[in-house]
């Protein structure tokens, strides 16, 4: 079956607290409420990209354990196609314990990668990779991501990557096959030297890309590509009420991913990725307030 967004990493099952206030060491405080929801990088991407009207599928490994079918449960009530799921008794999902602070609108988040595989060194089938209209990459597994992301470059497939980590030789190779490069102000400072998110996008910026996206949260983002090289341009942020941030920057990259396979171009892209993203962070969770399509163009038709 042919898809619009395939991915294969992290799919983790968030414990949320909300708090008051997020407590000093050794602090003891009444919790306000919680819940639990799917979570992860490429999980929350992937329903984003579904809501917002795309095929999506899943290939990477999970495991038989509860927390493992609660995610898969989870993705295949938002449509998510798991016909190249790879199951494996001894894998697990990430588990993520996730404190958000009501008062500040903040969250600190505290994941167990333990045992989990993510993208597979040979998985899936290279027809089912050549199949997808855009491929999406993250940090977790990486020989298989970059099996991936060679596999679709040499198809002249997009690949959108979300990587939060970035030393050594393997993440470096990620990074040069991910020809739409999105990251986090956080992770390109110390990555590039530059502490100013324009700059460090021009120090990503290769001829091998067609975009490079540098996220800044409320300060909004800075891209460049193919037709702005050396001037890049600033998408400022929407302004809501935020009550949530968690899942924000995953949200973001769905959405970009969305509008890529259905053949926007740069500007369109991030533009509906900074309204989806925004939209996600007037709700509670990570995955509970990704917006649909119709809701995003409402949003977009009354901003701008």
């Amino acid at each position: 079956m042919k898809c619009d967004v395939l991915g294969f990493g992290a799919v983790a099952v968030d414990d949320l607290v909300y708090v008051n206030a997020y407590p000093p060491a050794d602090a003891k405080l009444s919790v306000l409420r919680s819940e639990r929801q799917c979570g992860g990088l490429t999980a929350t991407a992937l329903v984003t990209a579904a809501r917002l009207g795309a095929r999506a599928a899943y290939a990477g490994v999970l495991g038989t354990d509860d927390l493992s079918s609660y995610a898969i449960a989870r993705m295949r009530s938002e449509g998510i196609d798991l016909s190249y799921l790879r199951l494996r008794g001894e894998a697990r999902t990430i588990h993520s314990f996730i404190v958000v602070d009501v008062t500040k609108n903040t969250r600190n988040i505290f994941a167990n990668h333990i045992d989990f595989v993510g993208a597979d060194p040979d998985w899936p089938e290279t027809e089912v990779i050549e199949s997808a209209r855009v491929v999406f990459v993250d940090h977790f597994g990486l020989p298989g991501m970059i099996r991936a992301a060679r596999l679709a470059r040499a198809a002249n497939i997009p690949v959108v990557a979300d990587i939060e980590r970035a030393s050594g030789e393997q993440f470096a190779e990620l990074m040069a096959l991910a020809d739409h490069l999105i990251l986090s102000e956080s992770v390109v400072g110390p990555l590039t030297g530059k502490s100013d998110p324009s700059a460090a996008a021009r120090a990503l910026w290769t001829s091998d890309r067609k975009a490079v996206v540098v996220t800044c949260g409320a300060e909004g983002c800075w891209y460049l590509g193919a037709d702005n090289s050396h001037s890049p341009i600033h998408q400022k942020a929407y302004r809501v009420k935020t009550v949530d941030t968690t899942g924000c920057g995953d949200v973001f990259h769905g959405a970009y991913a969305s509008a890529l396979a259905r053949g926007s171009n740069l500007s369109e892209c991030v533009r509906i990725a900074s309204a989806a993203a925004a939209m996600k962070a007037t709700q509670t969770g990570g995955q509970a307030g990704i917006p649909n399509r119709t809701a995003v163009d409402a949003f977009l038709t009354a901003n701008g």
